[in-house]
C-alpha cells in the first residue's frame, strides 16, 4: 500500500472512472486496473464496483479514502514544510470556493498567484457552501472561500471580499428598463432558485428574513445547482432570479442581461475565508492566505 498507488486509487474514485484516472495520472487503463487490483488484493477487501459506465467506491473503499486523502495531505504538508525551511515557496496546494468565488473570483487571483509562485500547483475544488464547509472539516482542502457564516466551532473565518447581489432579468422583460421594482411584484414573478446548501440561497433568505419576507412567498419555478444554468435560464424566459453582480459583469456590460435592484432590500454580502481551527496550516497556505489578504485589501 504505498502511496503512488493510494494516489491512483484516490484518482479513480475522484473521477470514477478507470479511462479518465488514467488519463490524469499519465498511465494506461490495465495499469490502471492492475493497481487497484493490487490494493485489493492486499487490503483482501473489495474496494470499488463498477455500476454502469461508474467506477463507485464499496464501503471499505470509502472508509480507505477518507485515509487515504489524509495520508496524501500529510505528504504534500511534510514536502511544503521542507521546502519552507529551505526558503521556497513550492508544493501543492488544495483549495475550495463556493459557486461565485469558486467561478469567478478565485481563477485570475489564481493565475496572479502562480506568477509569484511559478513552483506551486493549486488546486482547485468547486462546490456548494455545504460541500466546501464540509471538505475543509474534513481536511480535503486546506482553506475554502464561501458565501455564508458556518456554525460550526471547529472554524475559523474571516471576511476576505465584499459582493453585491442584484434581480436579473433579460433585456425583453418589463423590468429591464426599470431602476428598481418593489417586493409585491416580485413574489408573482416566475423565479429561479438555487438549491439547498447554496450560499446564494442562504444569503438571499437572510435579507428577505429580515426585511420580514418569506423565501417561500417567492414564485419557484425551478431549482438549479449553479450560477451557469440560473444565468443561461434567465437568457431562456425560465423566470428572473437573484444573483452576484460579479458573476454576470460580462452579460451586464454586453446587455444580454439586465440588473434591477429591489426597494427596500439590499443583497450586499461578504465572502469568508476558512479553516479549520485545530490543523496546522502548510507554510504554502500561509504564504497563499497573505497573498489573498494583499490582493483583497488593494481593491477596498
Amino acid at each position: 500500500m504505498d502511496l503512488w498507488r493510494l494516489h491512483i486509487f484516490c484518482k479513480v474514485i475522484e473521477l470514477k472512472s478507470f479511462s479518465r484516472a488514467a488519463k490524469a495520472v499519465y498511465l494506461s487503463q490495465p495499469t490502471i486496473s492492475s493497481h487497484i487490483k493490487e490494493l485489493e488484493s492486499y487490503l483482501e477487501c473489495k474496494l470499488v464496483d463498477r455500476l454502469g459506465r461508474e467506477v463507485v467506491p464499496t464501503k471499505a473503499g470509502s472508509l480507505l479514502y477518507h485515509y487515504a486523502t489524509r495520508i496524501i495531505a500529510l505528504k504534500q504538508e511534510a514536502e511544503n514544510a521542507l521546502a519552507d525551511f529551505q526558503g521556497k515557496i513550492k508544493g501543492r496546494l488544495t483549495i475550495g470556493g463556493s459557486t461565485i468565488p469558486g467561478g469567478y473570483i478565485l481563477p485570475p487571483l489564481l493565475g496572479k498567484f502562480k506568477k509569484d509562485y511559478p513552483e506551486v500547483m493549486v488546486t482547485l475544488i468547486q462546490g456548494d457552501t455545504e460541500r466546501i464547509i464540509k471538505d475543509t472539516l474534513e481536511g480535503n482542502v486546506e482553506l475554502g472561500i464561501v458565501g455564508a457564516k458556518a456554525r460550526g466551532v471547529q472554524l475559523i473565518q474571516q471576511k476576505i471580499i465584499d459582493d453585491e447581489m442584484f434581480l436579473i432579468v433579460p433585456p425583453a422583460h418589463n423590468w429591464a428598463a426599470r431602476r428598481h421594482i418593489v417586493m409585491k411584484e416580485l413574489i408573482t414573478e416566475p423565479f429561479i432558485m438555487r438549491e439547498l446548501g447554496s450560499g446564494t440561497r442562504k444569503s438571499i433568505e437572510q435579507v428577505l428574513d429580515k426585511a420580514g419576507h418569506a423565501l417561500s412567498a417567492l414564485n419557484v419555478v425551478a431549482e438549479m445547482g449553479s450560477t451557469e444554468a440560473i444565468r443561461q435560464g434567465i437568457k431562456a424566459g425560465v423566470g428572473v432570479s437573484i444573483l452576484s453582480e460579479c458573476a454576470v459583469a460580462e452579460e451586464l456590460a454586453a446587455g444580454s442581461l439586465k440588473k434591477v435592484t429591489i426597494k427596500g432590500l439590499s443583497f450586499k454580502r461578504a465572502f469568508y475565508l476558512t479553516v479549520h481551527r485545530d490543523r496546522t496550516q502548510s507554510p504554502l497556505c500561509r504564504a497563499f492566505i497573505k497573498f489573498l489578504e494583499r490582493q483583497t485589501q488593494r481593491h477596498e
